[in-house]
Parts: C-alpha cells; structure tokens; sequence
C-alpha cells in the first residue's frame, strides 16, 4: 500500500538525537516513517552539526546515514549568514533596522525557496511540516495542501523573559526589541497554517490567546523509551548530573545560578557532593571551576548520557526560563534518576511533587531536597520507581508520533473533501 508523502522542513539536520531539539524532530520522523514517505529539507547548522560528531571528518554525511533508513529523500541547504566571515553578527545589525526579526531573517534565501519550491513540485507531497517560526516565509514554496507549524517554543515569550532577566542594557534592549518583532510576526503568520503544534498545553494556551481562532494542537515532547530504558543499576552516592547543550541560554542561565549559588552551599554542607555537568559549549567559567575543584566535572558533549545518568544519584534541573517541555527532565524519568527541578522547569510535564519529582525555587530549597534523597533512600527507591512508570504511561515518543499521525491524515482527509 502507498504512503502518503510528508515534507519536512527543517532548521537543522535532525540527527544524532542528543538534545531536546534533535530528540524531538528525530523520533517523530523516526516513528512517523511508519505512516508516511518522509522527504526531509533541512539547513546545515555545520558547526553545530560537527559538535556532535567531534571524532567525524564527514559530520553531515553521518547525519545522512543514521536518518536514511527513515527518508526517502534528503536535500541539504546552507545558512547565508554562515557562509561569511562574522555573518551572523552583521545580520543582527542588519535585522535592527528590519520589519522583521532576527529570528525570521536567518535562515532567508533565495536559494533555498528555488531548491525547496523545485522539491515541491517533483514530489508532490500530501502534507508539509516545518519546524520552526524561523521557516514560516517558507510557506508560500507549498501552496494547495495541509500545512504545518512546529513550535518548539513559543519564541516570542522566550526572547521577552530573556530581555528581562538580562543584566547587559544594550542586550536587555535588542532582546525586548526582537521579541516584539517576534509577537507582532507570529499574530501575522500563525492562521496561515492549517495546524500549529507545540510542546504543551501552557505553550498551546498562549497561542491561541495571543493569535485568537489559530488551529493549536499540543503533541508533547517525549522519550525514545527503547533507548532511554530504567536498569537497576549501581549508582555512585552523593552524585549529581545536569545534561544540556550550553549554547542555549536556558541551560547557561541554570548552570551559572548552580554554580554562583547552589554549589557553594552544597559543598558546604555535604562536602562528599560531587557534580557532572554534560553538554555542548561548556564556558570558561565552568572549565575553570572543574580545574579548581575535583568535585565538579565537565565533560562537554558525549556520544550516549545513559552511562551517566545510571550512575548519577540525582539529577539536579535549576532551569527557570524558556519554554517548550525539557526532554532532559523526561530522560531522567525514564532512567529512574531522581530529579530535583525548580517548578518551571517541569511545566508541561505532568509530574507530582513528592511522588515523581522533587521541586526547589531556591538555592536552600535545592540543598534541603538534595540532602533529603541522599538521606531518605526508600524515597530515592519510590522516585526512582514512580518516573519511568509515568514516562511509559503518558510520554513515549512512539504512542505520540502516532496521535500526530492521525492528526496529520485528518488535515489531508479534510483537505480532499
């Protein structure tokens, strides 16, 4: 039987899935390939693309192979702005004295609508996915069919918060300037989808009361529960684990609050405390803390966390600005590592306090609820126990890139009629 075609557009190349973008795109094309023919047009984020596959001389030829057995076709396109020395900077000066934001202009190209309008027309695809607001211009390339428009956040709202807890006023400045941009072009663009998706009920509330009448669907972040398995395993005492990318400034902003504010006190209070920290870009200030004290490790990108998280005693998640849902929350679950959170990192993800998760809003809430589950073990065993049984029952990738699929073939069937 004949599939129907999906067209996926994308701001990176979805693969390896390491990192809550990259996790997300990847498992939903991975589990949506059973339902549908994937054509995948993406742009080469190359640098980011090589910190992924730091041993690899062919990055992006990698990433082709470990999604071909999941796309029928994949066409790959630069980013302008990367292309030229300091690019990315003179297009933020540049977008300063545009209608449109930042985050719409970087990806712009001429280029990429003639690849992407003549992939379009040879394939002819049922429906189009695209990932992200930044590749909404994009939507006049696929006229006539269901169109679709991922939102891993909702950009506007970030960019707002992040403009506010800035320290830097020239910044502060640029950053409430863009989110507005962003707000004023999102209420311009979102009804020009048949569907617009997000990671949660809070993101798809804020849509639609920001654009009223938008078509919202919430089709929840999750976890690949093949891979992310919960083994009883050894694991080491009084140890800690943060795993996230370091160029995203959520990530940055909750490791530099741990280490300015939490860290101090823990290994005051529990001089046996140790600290890994996981992920891409790690600063100078946190090498340089690793090189003072023995008991905080840096280990930038790895290949597999797993390892890391069986042997973790907790997972310690001081985020308290972005949006979406935090797929590293839900990898801990699914693990069976504790995790202590401050609440807004969990928001969108139906934990309870107590029974799936340990919740903390300041550096001493943090200590107390760290020094509880290193104290209390049959509440380290009962968390343990309670987060991969919520992660099989509401948030495996499989069961929701199946919900997706049914909506997708109802935009089509819609379409038709």
């Amino acid at each position: 039987m004949t599939k129907p075609k999906l067209l996926w557009v994308s701001h990176l190349v979805p693969y390896p899935p390491k990192g809550g973008v990259l996790q997300r795109s990847f498992n939903l094309i991975k589990y949506l390939s059973k339902d549908f023919d994937i054509y995948l047009f993406t742009f080469n984020q190359s640098a980011f693309l090589k910190s992924s596959f730091t041993e690899s001389t062919s990055p992006l030829e990698d990433a082709k192979a470990g999604l071909a057995p999941y796309i029928k076709e994949i066409r790959v396109v630069d980013i302008p702005s990367e292309r030229v020395p300091l690019g990315k900077y003179l297009l933020a000066l540049r977008s300063l004295f545009s209608s449109r934001p930042y985050t719409i202009n970087w990806l712009h190209s001429r280029i990429a609508e003639s690849q992407l309008s003549k992939m379009y027309e040879i394939v002819k695809p049922d429906v189009v996915h695209f990932d992200t607001i930044s590749l909404a211009p994009y939507l006049k390339c696929c006229r006539g069919i269901p169109t679709v428009l991922n939102h891993h956040n909702v950009e506007s709202q970030m960019m707002c918060e992040r403009s506010i807890n800035e320290g830097n006023g020239a910044k502060r400045l640029y950053y409430r300037l863009e989110g507005r941009k962003l707000r004023s072009y999102e209420h311009s663009v979102l009804s020009k989808f048949d569907l617009n998706i997000t990671c949660s009920d809070q993101d798809s509330s804020l849509l639609t009361r920001e654009s009223p009448g938008v078509n919202c669907l919430t089709v929840p972040n999750g976890v690949d529960t093949e891979y992310f398995k919960h083994e009883k395993s050894e694991y080491e005492d009084f140890s800690l684990i943060f795993a996230g990318g370091l160029g995203w400034y959520p990530n940055l902003d909750a490791m530099n609050y741990f280490v300015d504010e939490i860290w101090p006190l823990l290994k005051m209070k529990m001089p046996n405390v140790t600290m890994h920290l996981i992920g891409r870009n790690p600063t100078n200030k946190f090498l340089s803390l690793a090189k003072q004290d023995p008991d905080f490790l840096v280990h930038g990108f790895v290949d597999d966390v797993r390892p890391y998280l069986k042997r973790a005693d907790v997972y310690v998640c001081p985020i308290r600005e972005g949006g979406g849902t935090k797929l590293k929350i839900l990898d801990a679950l699914a693990m069976g590592c504790p995790v202590v959170s401050h609440p807004f990192a969990t928001i969108g993800i139906d934990v309870e306090q107590g029974v799936t998760v340990e919740h903390a809003s300041s550096p001493e809430e943090f200590y107390l609820k760290i020094e509880r589950i290193f104290s209390d073990r049959n509440l380290r065993k009962r968390l343990s126990a309670n987060g991969p049984k919520l992660v099989a029952e509401k948030y495996s990738f499989e069961s929701i890139a199946m919900r997706y699929s049914l909506k997708l073939k109802t935009l089509m069937r819609d379409d038709n009629e």
